[in-house]
């Protein structure tokens, strides 16, 4: 299935979902409904549509679709890792090289634990074994921040005013003022109260790169509270320039 035909296909399952939350309302409402949506709400919507069992397959094709981030590049985090090796006795024989296996895989071994997976538990598992938080993504949609990371873009638009690039593994964190900031405020510096606010999170200013750069001093993943700090004081700036 080419790609259009893929995203296709997921917007009749959402329009499916909704159709059955309000019974009687137009396609044309249904798509003015799903214009407003989230891409996690989207993704919640489009896994409620199947009908038959959900597995990494259909995750992998869900996240490539709706946030265009191929699952397939990403790495295990060490700690996902050891989760994951857990939860499936067949894969520990496999330890030595269970590193480079398929993503898809991996979610298969989490989603034959059990239970029911909604959107929200999924999301939650590709971030503990990936660091892939589908959530934050997604509310970062009109943010004005562009987004780096998993040797990816993960979110981009033109109009960004602000770029935050992760390095591999997470391990560390810069934050760049976009061409498009430079241009129409006419400099190549972040709004003093953003080099305060990143200053204050640890971040030091690296003249090289002309941004502030931060790096887990025991070389690990960056968590997520600190992430969302960071996203939180860029989202400030960001509301101060418009």
């Amino acid at each position: 299935m080419n790609p259009l035909n893929a995203y296709n296909a997921i917007l009749e399952g959402v329009n499916q979902t909704l159709a059955r939350e309000w019974p009687g309302a137009s396609s044309s409402e249904l798509d003015e409904r799903r214009n407003e949506m989230s891409k996690a709400q989207i993704m919640d919507a489009y896994l409620q549509s199947l009908e038959g069992e959900i597995t990494g397959d259909v995750i992998h094709e869900a996240v490539l679709r709706i946030f265009e981030i191929d699952l397939d590049s990403v790495s295990l985090l060490s700690k996902g890792e050891e989760e994951a090796l857990a939860a499936s006795e067949a894969a520990k024989a496999e330890a030595a090289t269970f590193s480079s296996l398929q993503p898809r895989f991996i979610i298969d071994s989490q989603l034959a634990s059990g239970g029911d997976w909604s959107g929200p538990e999924i999301r939650s598992l590709l971030n503990q074994l990936f660091g892939v938080n589908l959530d934050a993504i997604s509310s970062m949609g009109k943010a004005r921040i562009s987004l780096y990371s998993k040797g990816q873009w993960i979110v981009r638009h033109d109009d960004d005013l602000f770029l935050v690039y992760t390095g591999a593994g997470d391990v560390d964190v810069h934050v760049h003022p976009t061409d498009y900031y430079k241009e129409h405020t006419g400099t190549d510096k972040l709004p003093p109260d953003l080099q305060h606010a990143l200053q204050g999170l640890g971040y030091h200013f690296d003249a090289e790169e002309n941004g502030f750069s931060y790096a887990h001093p025991q070389g690990q993943a960056i968590p997520d509270v600190f992430k969302g700090q960071t996203i939180g004081a860029i989202m400030a700036a960001v509301r101060a320039l418009i």
